[in-house]
């Protein structure tokens, strides 16, 4: 069933391309709040850059957001399947100029949509260097080599608008715990390419 986007025809009070461009930008982005829950500081702007009340642009940028949430759950960036979503009778330079802006951010809009998905920390980069440390026992003292990892962890994102900074974990590991881990990471490899092949 084909949704009603009719009170995106408030977005013809906009003057420019840039500002609907940025009011795409801000919909998809919003795009999970709900109409109740969108930020007052941009209901306030938009309401008054389009001329109307705070109500008719809640319904306006919620109904945007939706529209460009469909296009990127969809995926595609063919101009016939974008305009496909609009109903029938609506105007047409404002549905080509809005399918125009969502194919052209098709690709960054997916993968930050994926990015965004609840998940666990993400690995972002490492760095290691060995180093040495004294060990003491009742029949001699040696210098016994260790690892240590340097691991840049990306937090999971707490809020829509704010991407985390990244975090530092320093870990230590003997010859032997190094051992066992690059065994570990060499059986999860083959399983994953394993897998890879199994679905080509």
């Amino acid at each position: 069933m084909r949704s009603d986007y009719s009170t995106l025809s408030l977005l013809l009070k906009l003057s420019s391309k840039q500002q609907m461009v940025q009011l795409c930008q801000q919909a998809f982005l919003y795009r999970k709040r709900g109409a109740q829950n969108l930020p007052d500081a941009l209901l306030r702007d938009v309401s008054q850059t389009l001329g109307v009340s705070l109500n008719e642009t809640r319904q306006c940028i919620n109904t945007l957001g939706h529209l460009i949430k469909t296009a990127v759950f969809e995926g595609s960036t063919q101009p016939q399947d974008i305009l496909g979503l609009f109903p029938d009778g609506f105007h047409k330079n404002l549905r080509d100029l809005i399918s125009k802006i969502i194919i052209d951010n098709m690709e960054t809009w997916k993968g930050d949509s994926v990015t965004g998905q609840v998940s666990l920390p993400k690995l972002v980069d490492f760095d290691w260097r060995v180093d040495t440390k004294t060990s003491s026992d009742s029949v001699a003292r040696m210098s016994v080599p260790t690892c240590i990892l340097n691991l840049q962890i990306q937090p999971r994102a707490l809020q829509v608008d704010q991407t985390p900074q990244a975090e530092t974990v320093n870990v230590e590991l003997s010859k032997e715990t190094l051992d066992t881990m690059l065994d570990g990471l060499g059986k999860i490899r083959d399983q994953l390419a394993s897998v890879t092949n199994t679905n080509r």
